[in-house]
């Protein structure tokens, strides 16, 4: 009887999921929109015939990663091995398939684990990103709670963050610890002073406050959901103390944000920066579920970071530097912007490389 509830309890989630389509399919007004209901429509038929069989059989965690990752394939999924192997990983409680032992992967999953790996890989099989399905997701150190429409932190800005410890340790007192991945100051002086403007999940600024354990830094973002979930993480890492989160869009609240925030060392962002006209052409995964808000930069992709540039001069100490993560058309456009912006007393310093051989990071400094 519990296997039978169990079976029911995922078939039903998919049914819910499937009569919100239908429901939607009579407002369907081209032959693509048919044609990805009726395809939904065939996979649950499959599901339904398949998942009492499978909740019964003997299934190990291997041969669940094997199972689901052809599935994704035959469903179109990207990355499908990366994504089953997270999902089954994360339901045997490992971070990734190779922190988990043969004995864990050889040993026959349970009714409910099964249950809950069928589960998070129906929201995969509707496109859902595996961080959001999984609900949190490793940055640099630090395992971050990862929710719904926040922006979703990408290997580069594990760079950018990589690139700001690198510069300040040239300038600071600082000896750098790989193995302690600490600030220490002999003089136990305040460490530097940060703002970092669109927060997301707060993956770049907790990142710095955890390596740099005597900071403060101010968090800001338009969106509220954003501003709750960096906080939340703040929290689960015990800096809260360390860090206020405001809810603030940088580009008609500047004044304001100038005034409250205070002067600070460095500015850090990694800002919507994708040209308006490329938006249409982002994966599924990031259009259906990322905040669109924190990805479309407008026209030339440069909405908001001519405003975290305006905003600069104000709050930056002398000296001061602003870490920007950027399209690559965007350092070669904000030098030519900069040019023709000289009263605003900033320099542009240099450009970095990201490990795919892409400018993607500006350096620019008050002076």
């Amino acid at each position: 009887m519990r296997l039978r509830h169990m079976w029911w309890k995922v078939f039903s989630g998919c049914c819910v999921c499937l009569a919100s389509r239908f429901r939607a399919q009579s407002h369907c007004r081209n032959r693509r929109e048919h044609a990805v209901f009726h395809g939904a429509a065939s996979f649950l038929t499959a599901f339904s015939r398949n998942l009492c069989s499978v909740l019964h059989e003997t299934m190990t965690g291997a041969n669940c990663v094997t199972h689901w990752q052809k599935v994704f394939e035959q469903e179109g999924i990207s990355e499908p091995q990366h994504s089953s192997e997270h999902i089954v990983s994360h339901v045997l409680g490992g971070k990734t398939i190779h922190n988990l032992s043969e004995d864990v992967l050889a040993r026959p999953l349970t009714a409910h684990q099964k249950q809950m790996i069928w589960s998070l890989c129906s929201k995969r099989l509707q496109h859902m990103p595996v961080q959001y399905v999984i609900e949190e997701w490793d940055f640099r150190d630090l395992t971050l709670k990862i929710k719904p429409p926040v922006f979703i932190p990408r290997p580069e800005t594990e760079e950018l963050v990589s690139l700001v410890l690198s510069e300040l340790a040239k300038e600071e007192d600082v000896s750098f610890s790989v193995e302690k991945a600490r600030w220490q100051n002999s003089h136990q002086t305040p460490g530097p002073r940060f703002l970092e403007i669109g927060c997301g999940s707060g993956a770049i600024i907790l990142s710095l406050l955890h390596f740099f354990q005597h900071s403060r830094a101010v968090a800001v973002d338009k969106s509220l959901d954003a501003v709750s979930l960096t906080r939340e993480n703040s929290e689960r890492l015990c800096v809260q103390h360390r860090l206020q989160e405001l809810q603030f869009d940088i580009i008609s609240d500047s004044r304001k944000l100038a005034w409250i925030c205070g002067s600070v060392d460095v500015i850090i962002s990694n800002p919507p920066y994708v040209f308006h006209e490329d938006m249409s052409r982002l994966m599924p995964e990031i259009l259906r579920y990322e905040d669109h808000d924190a990805l479309d930069g407008g026209a030339d992709g440069l909405d908001v970071i001519r405003a975290i540039l305006q905003l600069a001069p104000t709050v930056l100490k002398d000296h001061g530097k602003v870490f920007l993560e950027v399209d690559p058309r965007h350092p070669e456009m904000i030098q030519n912007w900069l040019q023709e912006c000289a009263s605003l007393r900033l320099t542009y310093r240099a450009t970095h490389w990201d490990t795919c051989g892409k400018p993607r990071f500006c350096v620019l400094q008050r002076i």
